[in-house]
């Protein structure tokens, strides 16, 4: 039996004096339990609009502020979620990892981000360190390690692996499709009437590299134009990796018309690298990029990509992550790669 609206009232008065609100005090205003309003700060339970419109409007009245340490004793959590990214200073991880935090946020869980920079041995480090400090989960942004490592992980804690095809009992993992979005990217070049298409390469050693790579071999295969290795250079995802693979381009002296990059940072690198020598973007060359990071929309010329979206996988991700701690399996839908025309690209003219 609920309490009656005048006790609600004079228990929320005697509790704003008292100047510290407690989990007890929100559960008698709102009229329900102490636990469902525990569940429902930790994102573990699902209850009626009215009863979660109830809970929050206590909270509002009474001012309440969750106590994060004791909640987390009091469930056996600590209601931090370790997230182990790759190099935070990137602009394609910083994405995702805004998506990660603006997802488990209202959820009442923090991140902890700690990068791996793409070693193994650093990857394991950080892992073992989010672990000593009892995270209830992790979630993995691509990375080196063995897949056999991170399943045998998952029976430890429920775990998200984004870039990889893995299973486990307590582990999802989500992958963006590269081969797709590759195609699009040049069968667009094609669609132009491009045949001397450039490709530079992403790190070889990543899933996503090697999809693209397929990608923009299955797109010539199927137009009917032969896949030339001169014109497919090694990268690694980087602008400075484009620079450098653009004039190695240019000093090989193999005709082109076109550039197709394995990522934006790339494709900027590479078009510094076109300016350099005075080849204008897309007069003379046409170039496209993946991703559709914010450094492309402002680029010069603004760059043709293949919009992936970074900030949406990440919270798809974190999304991912809620639904194991709730035992619940995730149902994730990474939206489907899409071209994006801008000003680098033009038809050839002949």
């Amino acid at each position: 039996m609920s309490p009656s609206p005048s006790r609600r009232k004079r228990h929320a008065q005697a509790a704003s004096s008292a100047g510290v609100i407690t989990l007890k005090q929100v559960a008698q205003e709102a009229g329900v339990s102490p636990s469902t309003v525990s569940r429902i700060l930790n994102g573990t339970a699902t209850v009626s609009v009215d009863k979660k419109a109830a809970i929050d409007a206590a909270i509002a009245k009474l001012g309440f502020q969750p106590n994060p340490v004791a909640r987390g004793l009091a469930g056996g959590r600590t209601l931090s979620i370790g997230v182990v990214t790759q190099t935070i200073s990137s602009p394609f991880y910083g994405e995702a990892l805004r998506g990660i935090e603006d997802q488990l946020e209202p959820a009442g869980y923090i991140p902890i981000f700690v990068s791996g920079h793409w070693r193994e041995a650093e990857e394991r480090k950080a892992i073992s360190a989010l672990l000593s400090r009892r995270v209830d989960a992790l979630l993995v942004l691509a990375g080196r390690l063995p897949d056999e490592e991170l399943q045998a992980l998952s029976l430890r804690v429920p775990l998200v692996v984004v870039g990889r095809k893995l299973q486990g009992p307590q582990l999802f993992s989500l992958e963006f499709d590269n081969l797709t979005g590759a195609r699009l990217a040049a069968r667009h070049l094609l669609d132009l009437g491009h045949r001397r298409i450039a490709f530079i390469a992403g790190d070889p050693a990543h899933n996503d590299a090697l999809d693209r790579l397929a990608g923009y071999r299955q797109a010539l295969e199927e137009a009917g134009e032969p896949v030339d290795p001169t014109l497919i250079l090694p990268g690694d995802f980087t602008e400075t990796g484009g620079l450098l693979a653009a004039t190695r381009l240019l000093e090989s002296r193999q005709p082109f018309t076109a550039i197709f990059a394995a990522n934006d940072q790339t494709a900027i690198g590479a078009a510094l690298g076109l300016h350099r020598r005075n080849i204008r973007i897309p007069d003379d060359v046409s170039v496209v990029g993946f991703d559709d990071l914010a450094p492309a929309r402002f680029a010069t010329p603004p760059l043709t990509t293949v919009r992936q979206s970074v900030y949406e996988m990440g919270a798809q991700a974190a999304g991912a992550v809620l639904s194991l701690l709730r035992g619940e399996a995730p149902q994730v839908v990474l939206p489907v790669p899409e071209l994006v025309p801008r000003e680098s690209t033009r038809r050839l003219l002949r």
